[in-house]
């Protein structure tokens, strides 16, 4: 394990185990196949490491302490603190990373992963966001 790798679990292994799981779901599935499926390796593969997980959870937007009737749904929530994101494309951008943001701000989560199975290796992305 090299240290970077180190220096992040004990950091935070709350995170550290999950991109664990998603480097196991790449490496058993490769990339190419749907987001779905991602999804359903991503939910088999966290139960088989004990990490508790919901899926699909609507997050209502508030404005003005108004609940909107819009919602975000993200891929997953683990731990009850790391919203997961899932993607299965050529590449990540910039409005994929926004995506993920808006989740932690609604579900008032601080701390989100964001994964790309869609391209030959795994792309990750870790994002904070501490509301003001």
């Amino acid at each position: 394990m090299s240290m970077m790798m180190e220096e992040v679990n004990e950091r935070d292994p709350l995170t550290f185990a999950i991109i664990g799981a998603a480097m196991e779901v790449h490496r058993e599935l490769g990339h190419g196949f749907l987001e779905s499926v991602y999804q359903e390796a991503m939910e088999t593969e966290l139960n088989l490491r004990g990490i508790p997980w919901v899926a699909q959870v609507e997050l209502p937007i508030v404005y003005k302490g108004v609940c909107m009737s819009k919602y975000f749904i993200p891929d997953l929530i683990c731990f009850n603190s790391v919203v997961v994101e899932l993607k299965a494309i050529k590449a990540l951008t910039s409005s994929d990373e926004a995506q993920l943001i808006n989740y932690l701000k609604a579900a008032r989560i601080e701390r989100g992963l964001l994964f790309n199975f869609g391209s030959p290796r795994l792309e990750q992305r870790r994002r904070i966001f501490t509301p003001k």
